[in-house]
């Protein structure tokens, strides 16, 4: 066992902060992801959830829309969930770049949305039908008196499989079309 002299204690401090921060912004990566597979169609969405995650001047850019503020956060996304009977966000290979009570963040994710029985049956389809999207999140995450919160996040979908929801946004169109024809995402 070794002894710790008084002089390493401040570098040891400093580096048990750094572990600390980086477990606590994994904590709010997964709680977001998590968060969006709680309940079908998006009953989870509310107030407290948009406060548990996000800042007041949040900015989302996502393949569906693009979002300004926490106000109506929870209603936009409850409107997006409620278009799939369940879905699984799988999150991995975590970057953060911590500068004091900043970062930036980067993970790769996995998302299955299981359409609803009324939209497979529409197409004329057995139940159970998917659409899969593999992408992208970066971001930047900013320490305020609750702990983590993102301030900034952009989801970008890198590749698609199986159809999309069958009523999309404008925005949601041209990024299909666009991973169709192996553009670059809109990054505006």
């Amino acid at each position: 066992m070794t002894t710790l002299t008084p002089a390493e204690l401040p570098a040891l401090h400093q580096q048990v902060a750094v572990l600390v921060d980086r477990a606590e912004i994994t904590g709010l990566i997964d709680r977001y992801l998590l968060s969006l597979d709680v309940l079908p169609g998006g009953a989870g969405f509310d107030d407290d959830w948009a406060r548990s995650l996000f800042t007041e001047d949040i900015v989302i850019t996502s393949p569906v829309a693009r979002h300004r503020g926490i106000e109506g956060l929870a209603e936009s996304e409850r409107a997006t969930m409620a278009k799939f009977e369940r879905t699984q966000h799988l999150g991995s290979n975590y970057l953060i770049g911590l500068d004091g009570d900043r970062a930036t963040v980067r993970w790769n994710a996995l998302m299955t949305h299981v359409h609803l029985a009324s939209t497979q049956a529409a197409r004329g389809a057995e139940p159970g039908g998917h659409f899969d999207v593999g992408g992208t999140f970066t971001g930047e995450v900013t320490r305020t008196v609750d702990g983590w919160r993102f301030r900034r996040l952009d989801i970008r979908a890198v590749w698609t499989n199986g159809d999309g929801p069958p009523v999309l946004t404008p925005r949601a169109e041209e990024t299909l079309r666009n991973i169709a024809l192996r553009q670059p995402p809109d990054t505006t």
